[in-house]
């Protein structure tokens, strides 16, 4: 047998979905033929029976083996306050702790909290605490942690690069345990039709999906961003943006070189054009010339970078060093800019004039709209402006940035097409994305279901078009034309 023949679907395109189901025969790793009657002798056929049919979705920003973690860590997520968050420390370890462990949480958001943390207040005896902020850009830890990790005193709350370097210490586990976890990630994200990542995770990304697919995990495309500590191994090896990594057939190639301009809204070191109300503009992470040498340094190397930046004089910051590098048009992947959470307003079309794409999380303006509603008050309406930046031109990729928002496209179409979540009301809805934008930012660069293009498709139990976006049911995902989750029934031999 060769090829796969999908009966009975319905076409779903950006703009709407095809009333007429079609026949849809998927070889070699691509779409073959669409039509109402597809002759394909000795193919496997699936009768769809009426669900839709569209391009795979693309996670463009997550962190895949910190998400995979997540799990395995005390959920801080509900606490309100420091008190709140060392409370849930206390009952875990009072349910049982082994002191020989370090217990980590993760996922507090200290932004609007009434008190302060101190390392007195996670005092477990002997239990070493660590916990990491839902933003990831601060690890907040007990004496006993410091004691055991021989940490100096004023280390218990950490921002930044060194909440960062902290965190791969407290995460590392070995390669085997960690690829079991990835691998359950993965089997997750299939099944809500995610067919391809942007894996900027901070250590060796590249190395690890080469031992990852080589090893048999075939359930998704990545492209495996680099970091200047990695960048020195990479370049060694000849690879550059867009190549694909050995080992991988294909499935994964090298991504983006990722860099930094500032921090984050919730530990206020997101760098501002105006203060915070309790002083302050945030913490950029290089001076321009610093940032523009070390951008050059990589594209010299075949690296197209992309720059971290989400207060807006960090944007800024960001766009001058493009506007300074010029990565030609040629490149493999256009240079890009993480997040772009707050703009100012000369700088949305900046992007498109220099061909940089906007990668952006719409679910962070769920979660921060509160936090930015205070820390941001008289700029909230061009923070997050996902539909400024589309009405200047800009590209957008969609994203989750997990495990700060869940690994779901549902929850960032949702996010970004109604600008609200847990029945509240819409916030800021004139930055709502029209759907059929939304649809094309999430599709990875994909226009549609066509005759040529990839076989990396999600079967729908629900038409996107017409049903709630957050929950909507997926059927079935294949990836380069085979069924990486829920294959709908055994197959038939197509007449």
């Amino acid at each position: 047998m060769t090829g796969l023949l999908l009966a009975g679907a319905r076409v779903v395109g950006a703009e709407g979905t095809a009333r007429e189901p079609v026949e849809v025969l998927l070889e070699g790793g691509r779409i073959a033929e669409i039509g109402p009657r597809v002759e394909a002798p000795g193919a496997e056929r699936v009768e769809l029976d009426g669900r839709y049919l569209m391009p795979g979705m693309w996670d463009g920003h997550v962190h895949l083996g910190q998400w995979a973690a997540v799990s395995r860590r005390l959920d801080l997520s509900a606490a309100r306050s420091a008190a709140e968050a060392a409370a849930l420390v206390r009952a875990r370890v009072d349910a049982g702790w082994d002191a020989s462990e370090v217990l980590l949480g993760y996922g507090f958001r200290d932004a609007l909290w009434p008190d302060a943390p101190s390392a007195e207040l996670l005092a477990a005896g002997d239990v070493a605490v660590a916990l990491v902020s839902g933003d990831v850009h601060t690890v907040w830890s007990n004496t006993a942690l410091l004691a055991r990790l021989g940490l100096p005193d004023d280390a218990w709350w950490l921002n930044e690069q060194a909440a960062f370097d902290l965190n791969v210490r407290l995460s590392a586990t070995d390669e085997a345990t960690l690829d079991r976890w990835v691998a359950d990630a993965v089997r997750a994200a299939s099944a809500r039709g995610v067919t391809g990542i942007v894996d900027l995770e901070m250590s060796d990304a590249v190395a690890a999906w080469e031992r990852r697919i080589s090893g048999g995990l075939r359930g998704v495309r990545v492209r495996a961003g680099v970091y200047p500590v990695d960048l020195a191994a990479v370049r060694a090896r000849g690879l550059r943006t867009g190549d694909a990594i050995p080992g991988t057939g294909g499935l994964a190639t090298v991504g983006w070189f990722k860099l930094f301009t500032d921090g984050a809204l919730n530990s206020r070191t997101a760098w501002c054009v105006d203060e915070y109300p309790g002083g302050g503009r945030g913490l950029p992470s290089y001076a321009d010339a610093e940032l523009l040498a070390v951008a050059r340094e990589a594209l010299a190397a075949g690296l197209v970078p992309t720059i971290h930046a989400i207060g807006d004089r960090a944007v800024t910051q960001a766009l001058d060093t493009f506007a300074a590098l010029a990565v030609p048009a040629s490149a493999a992947l256009p240079p890009r800019i993480e997040h772009a959470q707050l703009l100012q307003p000369a700088d949305a079309p900046r992007f498109a004039a220099l061909g940089v794409h906007a990668s952006v999380q719409p679910e962070h303006a769920m979660d921060d709209r509160d936090v930015a509603d205070h820390h941001w008050a008289g700029r909230t309406g061009r923070a997050f402006a996902y539909r400024a930046l589309l009405e200047a031109g800009a590209v957008l990729e969609l994203g989750s940035d997990a495990p700060v928002a869940p690994l779901d496209p549902w929850a960032t179409l949702a996010a970004a097409v109604t600008r609200s979540r847990d029945g509240r009301p819409p916030w800021h809805p004139e930055q709502a994305l029209p759907l059929a934008d939304a649809l094309r930012a999430s599709w990875g660069g994909v226009t549609g279901v066509a005759v040529g293009g990839p076989a990396d498709l999600a079967v729908l139990d629900a038409d996107p078009h017409a049903a709630e976006l957050r929950t909507l049911p997926v059927h079935g995902t294949l990836v380069a034309g085979e069924w990486v989750s829920i294959p709908p029934r055994a197959p038939t031999p197509a007449g």
